[in-house]
């Protein structure tokens, strides 16, 4: 929006706490090669528009805004003389994207001097040459800094992540090894068995009833329902009693087995029933072992089956064979995260999932998605860890106006008032040196505010402190325009 062009007086502008050490020569050059516009309310310049002018207001009142999802959210409101916005980085050249990073508009008629970013470059290299190379060092040190440890804090918690994968991972399969070994020596006593059946005087009927019975025996383990400790120890009871009525020794020994698998008193009645008195022991044996058997497959099977529950985790988590930007239930990526740090977030924290399952997908990145959540639960059981290491963590979804809500909600102390306004700059960190870059929650922001057009948010009071992540739900900008994440 262009102003109405008004005439340059050097002894104002020089009024400017901006310019007041500068010479009537510069202040001269300034009010020759820049201008004095006045605009009228309404937008003065727009996010992410080339940024041509630098703006130093001398009368009026501006408010200064950042796009965020379909919103613009205020960020500044200032009718203060001299305060300036809009080409402030010229002097970097073409070595960073000149675009205005926020949008101004006025609210009543104001005054600004506007000078174009080129100008403004030069004045300020010929000016001020040694300002500009400490500005220049402290921009791009800055940023390679940040870069750096970036990359430095997403290899730690690659690391972490591993770590706590491979905790996961052992476990089921050192249980599967277990089983294995386990069955293989079940196995071995059944064939023994089955040579001592073979040998024994038993008709070919009786040897089909005891193969009906192994065959009717593995299909109640499969059904076997779970049973309470109590109505557990009853059965076993029940069932050792009836061993022992029947001259079979060590029943206690074999009872819980039977009662694993979901047999009773009147199943072992009707083996009973179908074999003679003198091979009852020896049917007895033998279905145990079919027993122990099935149990171990089972345990083999839950065992692998969490194996690859794990692996199919990691690439849901890492995003592997998948195209960065695609449209995502984010629910699997909230699942796939919380697998990957169950780990970390240890058995003290507990995990409440409260999500709204009719949602919608919504297109996104996932990978950055996921370390966005790797973050804020991250911190959330940090915060938890601090307060004695129990509490509970809480993972919300639902429909906020129009867009797509994901809060972490954590009972740990709170973020304190006075640190609040910057938890999200970078650098900056409550944890003890070592153990916190203060990049997690800055490079969180510029993934969800910049790369999704969402916004980042905090509640917090103390045991109640929620980070919200709110998504739009359809695509605003084609995701080869969409700025880098460091």
């Amino acid at each position: 929006m262009s102003g109405q062009i008004m005439p340059c007086n050097p002894k104002e502008i020089g009024s400017l706490f901006l310019f007041e050490k500068l010479s009537p020569e510069q202040l001269g050059r300034l009010c020759a090669e820049g201008r004095i516009e006045l605009f009228q309310p309404g937008p003065v310049y727009t996010e992410g528009d080339p940024a041509t002018c630098f703006f130093v207001m001398i009368e009026g009142t501006a408010v200064l805004s950042r796009r965020v999802g379909g919103d613009d959210v205020e960020v500044s409101r200032t009718s203060q003389r001299g305060v300036y916005a809009g080409a402030m980085q010229a002097y970097l050249g073409d070595r960073v994207r000149q675009a205005y990073t926020n949008s101004m508009r006025v609210t009543e008629p104001s005054r600004f001097f506007v000078l174009p970013a080129d100008i403004f470059a030069d004045v300020m290299t010929e000016w001020f040459p040694m300002a500009v190379h400490l500005l220049e060092g402290l921009f791009f040190g800055a940023k390679r800094t940040q870069a750096a440890v970036g990359q430095q804090e997403r290899l730690l918690a690659l690391g972490s992540l591993s770590a706590g994968l491979t905790h996961e991972l052992n476990n089921p399969a050192a249980a599967a090894v277990r089983a294995t070994a386990t069955l293989r020596e079940r196995v071995a006593k059944m064939r023994r068995k089955l040579a001592v059946i073979a040998e024994g005087p038993f008709s070919r009927d009786v040897l089909a009833s005891l193969i009906e019975i192994q065959e009717r025996t593995a299909e109640r383990v499969a059904k076997a329902p779970v049973l309470g400790p109590m109505e557990t120890a009853d059965r076993e009871d029940l069932l050792s009693d009836w061993l022992d009525d029947h001259g079979i020794d060590s029943g206690w020994q074999v009872a819980p087995t039977f009662v694993q698998a979901g047999l009773d008193v009147d199943w072992l009645e009707q083996v009973a029933a179908a074999v003679d008195e003198e091979i009852l022991a020896g049917a007895i044996g033998w279905l145990n072992y079919t027993i122990e058997t099935e149990l171990l497959m089972n345990e083999i099977e839950d065992s692998t089956t969490r194996i690859s529950h794990l692996v199919d985790a990691a690439k849901q988590y890492s995003q592997l064979d998948r195209a960065p930007y695609r449209v995502v239930d984010v629910h699997e990526l909230l699942d796939s995260t919380l697998l990957m740090l169950s780990g970390k977030i240890g058995p003290g924290v507990e995990v409440v999932k409260e999500y709204d399952r009719t949602l919608p997908p919504v297109p996104a990145y996932p990978a950055e998605l996921n370390q966005v959540w790797t973050n804020l639960i991250d911190n959330a059981v940090s915060a938890i860890n601090s307060a004695g290491g129990t509490g509970r963590l809480t993972v919300r979804t639902a429909l906020d106006h129009e867009r797509l809500l994901v809060e972490f909600q954590d009972t740990g102390p709170g973020v304190p008032p006075e640190i609040k306004d910057r938890i999200f700059d970078p650098f900056f960190t409550t944890k003890p040196v070592g153990e916190g870059t203060g990049l997690g929650l800055d490079i969180s922001w510029r993934i969800v505010v910049n790369k999704h057009h969402g916004s980042l948010r905090v509640e917090s009071v103390p045991g109640d402190t929620r980070f919200q992540v709110l998504l739009p739900l359809t695509a605003e900008t084609p995701a080869e325009e969409v700025e880098e994440i460091a």
